[in-house]
Order: structure tokens, then sequence, then C-alpha cells
């Protein structure tokens, strides 16, 4: 099975705003960029994934997730998260009625296709299914099979959200990259000590962390 995935990413200016303290309002919305970059890139490698819709409404974010191969689908309900995907996986079926979709966080700088590839094949096993992120407490990636709503109720604490809709949970090990999503100055060290992609590494490189960070090549 080949997945459409939707990636939901808000107006760069309002992203990673706990992440002021350690990067800086200038750095900041390069931050949130460059996570989303090598989300999309490392996710666009994965040979199950067919194709990756990034929903927004910024336009330095729509022109630089394009150039990667990304198609952009513009946030016209506007009304937050959720509306956010389940508006991007209804404009990928209304080109391909049959497509398995999956929505996916745009903060995993550390993403690698074989990691996601695992949780994609996992995902086959269920009509709807999510992965919880490192904290157990939210989720980065949520799946739908052809002719499944994908019904997402991010934000928070989503997994018992999750759960309580009867979306299957994937219980794996070894996947750390896909569960790792970047909201605290301790979520992106916990990022770079695994390893991120290059875009992150090399804005990261003019912060004062703690821990050192090393890119890792797409697709790995």
């Amino acid at each position: 099975m080949h997945w459409s995935l939707v990636v939901p990413l808000k107006p760069l200016a309002l992203a990673k705003s706990r992440l002021a303290a350690a990067a800086g309002g200038a750095l900041r919305p390069h931050l949130a960029l460059a996570f989303a970059q090598d989300t999309v890139a490392a996710a666009l490698s994965c040979p199950a994934v067919r194709d990756v819709a990034v929903v927004t409404d910024d336009p330095l974010a729509a022109a630089e997730l394009a150039a990667l191969g990304a198609r952009i689908v513009p946030d016209l309900p506007a009304a937050g998260l959720n509306a956010a995907l389940a508006h991007g996986a209804d404009t990928v079926r209304a080109e391909r009625p049959g497509a398995a979709v999956a929505a996916l966080n745009a903060d995993l700088p550390a993403l690698r296709a074989a990691e996601l590839a695992q949780v994609l094949a996992l995902a086959t096993q269920f009509p709807r299914a999510f992965l919880a992120d490192s904290a157990g407490i939210g989720t980065t990636f949520l799946s739908a099979a052809p002719g499944v709503e994908l019904s997402p109720a991010f934000g928070g604490p989503s997994r018992n959200r999750h759960l309580r809709s009867g979306a299957g949970e994937i219980a794996v090990d070894g996947v750390d990259s896909v569960r790792r999503d970047v909201d605290t100055p301790d979520d992106l060290r916990a990022a770079l000590a695994l390893g991120v992609g290059a875009r992150t590494a090399a804005r990261c490189a003019a912060l004062p962390l703690a821990l050192p960070g090393g890119a890792h090549e797409e697709g790995l």
C-alpha cells in the first residue's frame, strides 16, 4: 500500500512559541521551517509514501516545501489543526477517492524514512491507527485506510482521544524518529541526540544547546 501524507504547518511567525527562549524571535520561524523541510524530505524519500500534502497558508513555507516536491494545500477552513488535517485528507481524496491517508506532524526533524516505513506497514493492519509521541501523551501520526475517515483529534493529550475514537495504537520499538516531535528546548536536545536532518542541524549550529547535534542523510 502506498500512502498520501498530510502535514499541517501553521504560519511560521506563530510556530514553535515554546522555543522562543532558546531560539529567539528571529531564528524561531526559520527553525520551524527547517523542522518541516527535514520532515517532508524524509517522508518523500520513504518508498511507502506516494505523495505529501502540506496544509499551510505561509507563503515562504509553501515555496520551500513545494520545491522539495510537496503539494501545497491552502488552509481554507482556517479553524485549527484538526480542521486543517481533515481538509488536507479531503483534498487528497477528492482526486483519488481510494487513497490511504495519514497525518504526520511537521516537527519531526530527526525523521528517518526506514522508521516511517515500519509505522506505515503496521498501520495497514487497522482501519485507523496512530502512533503516540515520545512522552506517550500526544500523537505524531494518524492513518486511515481507503474508505475510512481520518477523524483527527490532535492537540494536548491526543493519545487517549485517538484510543477512545477506536483507532488502533501502533506499538513498536525502534521508531523513535517518528515519535520525536519538537516543542521545547528539551525536545530539541533529544532530537539532536537522535540525529536531525541537515537543515535543522544548520539552524541549530547557532543555538546554545547543551547537546551537540548531528545531521543525518535524508532517507536513512
